[in-house]
């Protein structure tokens, strides 16, 4: 009796995880991904030298548009990239915005799971037309 509740218990942390998969008159288990955060439509981050606006457009892609940090994001935007997208990193909810601007990438990094008082929720990468990182800054959340 004690061994069948050890062997259950032994079986049940790698089942807990599973969602039941029937094919016929078999039944497969399937392994499901961590739950996804939502990807907000619109985001609006500060770095030390910027603010950042992404926004969700009607044809999918993202808008960038950027300020100086102390600039008010009713003013004109001092750059703005069309047509970006966003790439998955792995499988626990990590997520990049990427926008081409003329052969330079700017990324914002949403790292969830790094999401602490010491890291940062999002963090700015921009690489130039070699592949150089020319600006990693770690940014906060002005309105999400």
């Amino acid at each position: 009796m004690i061994s069948k509740i050890i062997l259950c218990l032994g079986i049940l942390p790698t089942t807990a995880f599973t969602t039941p998969v029937t094919t016929d008159a078999t039944s497969i288990f399937e392994v499901t991904s961590p739950k996804q955060e939502k990807i907000p439509k619109t985001v609006i981050i500060k770095t030390k030298k910027f603010k950042i606006k992404i926004d969700k457009q009607p044809n999918g892609n993202y808008l960038y548009q950027s300020w100086g940090a102390n600039t008010k994001i009713s003013a004109k935007p001092a750059m703005i990239i069309s047509d970006g997208e966003v790439i998955p990193d792995g499988s626990g909810g990590n997520y990049y915005f990427e926008f081409n601007n003329n052969g330079t990438i700017y990324q914002v990094w949403r790292n969830y799971l790094t999401n602490s008082t010491q890291k940062a929720p999002y963090t700015l990468v921009v690489i130039d037309s070699n592949g150089e990182t020319i600006v990693r800054q770690d940014a906060q959340v002005v309105k999400n």
